[in-house]
């Protein structure tokens, strides 16, 4: 039964990988063609002239942020997706690691034992063949006269085969004992070999993905302050100032290109949240604000979407589940810890999920601290940070892991 769960598990996740790769080969990372042609200065210094001229650079400005901020958007997005696919693989990795060390022990314990029983038998066996029970029978008829002596000799040689027998029926079972956990013990650390090869793949997809996010970010940077600088030429205004408004511009764009269910049907009651426990998680992870995100990051000085998470409510004394999104929201669904949105309180855990299933996986947690905004780690484009909430693609339950 658990090989044949295994199996799944690896297939799961294989699938996973094979999905993914597909989805990022075939949009995200699809190279477009023909390349865009941005506004020369000149272009620029020509249409403030015209009112006319200068609304419609403007516009096409503003578009041409627009699309690089939705392109970089879907590459951070699949650097997620692939990032949770690694956790779920380490955990899994994990999981039987812990499961090969426990075996070990076990099967080394069972050989010393199988070993001793054979040393013992060993020791029975020479004993008996030294003094046999012929030798003793023959020397009964030769020397009658001390018979009394000599039949109690016969009688503790018939004990002595007894206990040699169960002795032997007990060395048999020990063997074979040894035996059936040295076989699953092989079978185990090839599982786990296997899991670390998934694994491994997965970690390299995700890097990579995350390696593509961030190079498609880092030319946005670049490209932006330029278009930053025309907008600030064609308005009379900042670079900065021009920043700030593309950048809360497209905040208002990705709220509203998607929206989650706040009324989803309450699953059970749960209590309100400690507000204590939940100041020292929110404390210990604001303290970590403006801190790298790197892919696997549980700290102290980098971090990943539910490394912060996990270490936050560490912090407070909160298990949470393992390093992994997905964990992370069964271990709330199976202490009965979700609530509606509709319910959400500070502390609350929300996660980000592209799968209608319920036990879909998550590729993304945060933790909600009130006014509308989250705390995330949430890619390596960005550092931990405080922003408004992005409802698209929000799962419709929050976790309570202080309730």
């Amino acid at each position: 039964m658990t090989s044949r769960i295994s199996r799944a598990i690896l297939a799961f996740v294989a699938i996973l990988g094979l999905l993914f790769t597909s989805y990022v080969n075939n949009s995200a990372f699809a190279v477009p063609n023909p390349v865009p042609s941005y506004p020369s200065a000149a272009e620029v210094a020509a249409a403030k002239k015209k009112v006319a001229s200068k609304k419609a650079m403007i516009k096409r400005i503003e578009a041409i942020i627009v699309g690089l901020t939705d392109k970089a958007d879907a590459a951070e997005r699949v650097a997620q997706i692939k990032g949770e696919t690694y956790s779920i693989a380490k955990d899994a990795y994990d999981q039987k690691a812990a499961q090969v060390a426990t075996l070990q022990s076990q099967a080394d314990a069972a050989m010393a034992q199988a070993n001793q029983a054979m040393r013992q038998l060993g020791q029975i066996a020479g004993q008996m063949f030294r003094s046999g029970a012929a030798g003793t029978s023959l020397t009964l008829f030769l020397n009658s006269n001390n018979a009394s002596d000599l039949l109690y000799q016969l009688g503790a040689q018939d004990k002595l085969a007894q206990t040699s027998n169960t002795i032997y029926l007990r060395s048999v079972q020990k063997q074979k004992y040894a035996q059936s956990l040295a076989n699953e013990l092989k079978a185990a650390k090839v599982e786990l070999a296997a899991r670390k090869a998934v694994a491994q793949t997965a970690y390299n997809d995700a890097q990579t993905a995350a390696n593509t996010a961030q190079s498609l970010v880092n030319k946005n940077v670049s490209l932006n302050k330029t278009f930053y600088h025309q907008l600030a030429i064609l308005q009379n205004t900042s670079d900065d100032l021009e920043r700030q408004r593309a950048e809360g511009l497209a905040a208002e764009r990705r709220q509203a290109a998607g929206s989650a269910k706040m009324d989803a049907p309450e699953l059970y009651t749960v209590g309100p949240a400690n507000a204590a426990k939940v100041n020292t998680a929110l404390e210990f992870m604001r303290q970590q604000l403006g801190e790298k995100y790197v892919l696997g990051g549980m700290g102290p000085n980098v971090w990943d979407c539910s490394g912060i998470t996990k270490a936050g409510y560490a912090a407070a004394g909160i298990y949470i589940g393992t390093h992994s999104a997905t964990n992370q929201f069964r271990t709330m669904a199976q202490a009965h810890k979700l609530v509606p949105l509709n319910q959400l309180q500070v502390g609350d855990l929300m996660w980000y999920s592209q799968e209608s299933a319920f036990d879909g996986d998550k590729y993304h947690v945060v933790v909600y601290v009130g006014g509308g905004l989250m705390l995330e780690a949430p890619n390596p484009a960005r550092t931990v940070r405080i922003v408004p909430i992005r409802w698209g693609e929000m799962f419709p339950y929050a976790g309570r892991p202080s309730a």
